[in-house]
């Protein structure tokens, strides 16, 4: 009791939050299932590309299969074909190359040059132990020649032209005096610049072919080029 005989007044505050209600355990059970559904259908997603993987692979390597077969040469293609050919890009302008070699026959002062070692012959024509110019021009004309130091020893390059007919005209000219009694072995090269026409001929003459040293088929070499 309160003073003066009233009762007490109890005061409620309205504002006051209310206590959270628990979920109920139909919700739970219902949220627990749609999370087990969403995982199953994620793990059949991914057996199943799995599954779609392996059939493919299966097929590609499949015995006598084409797509096998395929795949087998692309493999195998680098091991059991040939190389591939060297691009060989052309000079732009003439030139020769040639080398002394086992199928040469010299003559008694013309020297031969060999066609099985591989000869350079761009614009420019081999015959008769002479390279033949095909295209008006200067040209670098070189040689060099291997020889026993014996004797006197004498090396050209001889042109042979239509504007000077009944010989040949010689362009380069060395030559060797020596007293030895043994057989040592010297070389002799020449070089040099000329204007040469269509039809003009080289070749390249020695005192004696029988001096000449031929061990190696690169000791005597004999060329031209267009400069």
């Amino acid at each position: 009791m309160s003073k003066g005989g009233y009762p007490s007044v109890c005061v409620v505050d309205t504002h006051t939050t209310r206590p959270a209600v628990p979920p109920r355990l139909s919700q739970v059970r219902r949220r627990a299932g749609a999370a087990q559904t969403l995982l199953f259908l994620l793990v059949s997603v991914a057996l199943c590309g799995m599954a779609i993987e392996a059939c493919f692979i299966y097929r590609l390597y499949r015995p006598g299969s084409a797509a096998s077969a395929s795949s087998s040469k692309l493999i195998a293609g680098p091991v059991v074909t040939s190389p591939p050919e060297t691009l060989v890009i052309p000079p732009s302008k003439p030139v020769a190359h040639l080398t002394d070699g086992q199928d040469v026959v010299h003559g008694a002062k013309i020297m031969a040059w060999s066609m099985d070692a591989d000869p350079l012959l761009y614009e420019i024509n081999y015959k008769d132990k002479s390279l033949v110019i095909q295209k008006e021009g200067y040209y670098s004309v070189y040689s060099k020649v291997s020889f026993l130091d014996i004797d006197v020893f004498r090396h050209y390059v001889n042109r042979r032209t239509e504007r000077y007919p009944g010989g040949s005209i010689p362009l380069l000219m060395s030559r060797r005096l020596s007293g030895r009694s043994s057989q040592m072995r010297s070389n002799s090269y020449l070089a040099g610049v000329f204007h040469l026409t269509k039809g003009d001929a080289l070749f390249v003459e020695v005192s004696n072919t029988s001096n000449i040293a031929r061990l190696k088929s690169y000791e005597n070499v004999f060329g031209a080029y267009m400069i």
